[in-house]
């Protein structure tokens, strides 16, 4: 069985362009490794970029993508899969990965890392979440969650399935452990 992980990432287009770098930097190298991609599929910001890197080193990627947005497709991806909502995308994106990983994103990306948590507390993902948190973009998240757990609304457990890392080599690295 290939080794999949879905990979959650901006789809904006006016963000800086060190985010996209990072994004390049870790799909390529997870390609290489023999992981198979699995994202949202489309052309816009880091989606578009991550597409490219991919297609550029022969990696397979599935996109998951809502029918609703079937003018924004990626034109050459492996494997595409249309869904009729959200949710249903959020579920799809994960099926049949190991680990979902979060590029830098926006408030998209940050419902699919909420998801893929609760997720994973109530049994019903059994992957990792793996963050990277480039130059502290996750800092308030990981706050965030700390609180969460210091006031027991959160158990340890649980909290010890999302890691955050620093680099995209990092970030390979926490997930091949």
């Amino acid at each position: 069985m290939e080794k999949r992980i879905a990979v959650f990432c901006s789809a904006s287009f006016n963000i800086d362009p060190k985010y996209n770098k990072v994004a390049r930097e870790f799909v390529r190298a997870a390609s290489l490794c023999g992981y198979g991609i699995v994202s949202g599929g489309t052309v816009k910001g880091t989606m578009g970029v991550i597409s490219d890197e991919i297609l550029a080193v022969g990696g397979w990627h599935r996109g998951v993508i809502p029918r609703f947005m079937a003018d924004k497709v990626y034109p050459d991806l492996s494997e595409v899969i249309w869904t009729d909502t959200m949710a249903e995308r959020k579920i799809l994106l994960r099926e049949g990965t190991q680990a979902v990983v979060a590029l830098p994103g926006g408030i998209g990306t940050l419902d699919e890392i909420m998801d893929t948590f609760a997720c994973i507390h109530l049994k019903q993902y059994d992957g990792r979440i793996f963050v990277l948190n480039y130059e502290g973009f996750y800092e308030p998240l990981k706050t965030l969650l700390q609180h969460y757990v210091d006031e027991n609304m959160l158990v340890p457990e649980t909290m010890a399935k999302i890691s955050f890392a620093d680099t995209p080599e990092q970030l390979l690295e926490m997930l091949q452990n």
